[in-house]
């Protein structure tokens, strides 16, 4: 029997036990995260488009997004969800494609946000629901599981508060989404208001000023997923920035030394290995 991804990545979403969805960037990346304990490994937008030397917010395409998709599914055995932007279409009925497509790269669910990209202006209430209705009915069309994430995306972009966030999430679990998902709500206590909200799992964003919440504050809340979106990648790009500063403004190659053990990476790409502490 074919196995049912999307079923081993609908388990993992337990409110108040949250797992970590790691957003990775490329086969490297995802097969590291995987390595080192990562239970589902997603893709990020942000940190896609930084591979291909763009801007994050609707500059890659949908068949951009797909290949990326198929090459971390190839990396790795754990579940892989992708972060779809606002799905790459505007309308509703063109929802379905996109669900479509992205269950037979091979993964396990995807994130629809609700920014008409590349503009953060949202789409208005009635149409966003809309959409995500669409995309539910698409989902449950598969012949597998297939988890939908809703996203509300205008307290992070400055378009509308928490409240209008609320009202969308609580609008979206009532079409059938799986898990929402309200980036950077502003502080614990609204991501809080956020769990409260729904019955749906809710997804929590380990970055900007919530990098500093342990995994047991968001569990705590009711979190059932923490993702960290594109700011691994950008870990990465300020290790460049330093020793690329250092290097060419001031000849030093001292921040070099900081580099990881080549064996120790050689040896969990070749999977011989998983690092727990």
């Amino acid at each position: 029997m074919r196995r049912d991804i999307g079923a081993e990545f609908r388990a993992l979403h337990r409110p108040g036990d949250p797992f970590i969805l790691a957003n990775a960037w490329d086969a490297g990346s995802a097969k590291l995260l995987a390595g080192l304990g990562a239970e589902a490994i997603a893709t990020s937008s942000s940190a896609h488009a930084f591979t291909l030397g763009r801007p994050d917010m609707g500059r890659i395409s949908r068949e951009e997004a797909l290949g990326h998709a198929e090459t971390l599914v190839r990396a790795v055995t754990v579940p892989v969800s992708g972060d779809f932007e606002n799905g790459f279409v505007h309308d509703p009925e063109d929802i379905f494609d996109t669900v479509l497509l992205a269950y037979e790269a091979g993964l396990a669910g995807i994130s629809i946000e609700d920014a008409m990209l590349p503009s953060p202006t949202p789409y208005d209430r009635d149409m966003a629901v809309a959409r995500i209705r669409a995309a539910v009915e698409a989902a449950r069309a598969l012949p597998r599981d297939f988890v939908l994430v809703a996203r509300a995306d205008g307290v992070m972009n400055g378009q509308y508060d928490l409240d209008e966030a609320i009202a969308r999430v609580r609008a979206y679990e009532a079409v059938g989404a799986d898990c929402v998902y309200v980036p950077h709500p502003g502080d614990l206590a609204a991501q809080k208001r956020v769990c409260d909200a729904v019955s749906v799992p809710v997804n929590a964003l380990a970055a900007g000023p919530f990098a500093g919440v342990k995994r047991a504050q968001f569990a705590e809340i009711g979190v059932a997923r923490i993702s960290i979106g594109g700011a691994l990648a950008r870990v990465t790009q300020a290790a460049i920035l330093n020793a690329g500063r250092a290097m060419f403004g001031r000849g030093d190659f001292s921040p070099l030394a900081a580099a990881a053990s080549g064996a120790e990476v050689d040896a969990l790409l070749s999977g011989q290995a998983v690092v727990t502490s």
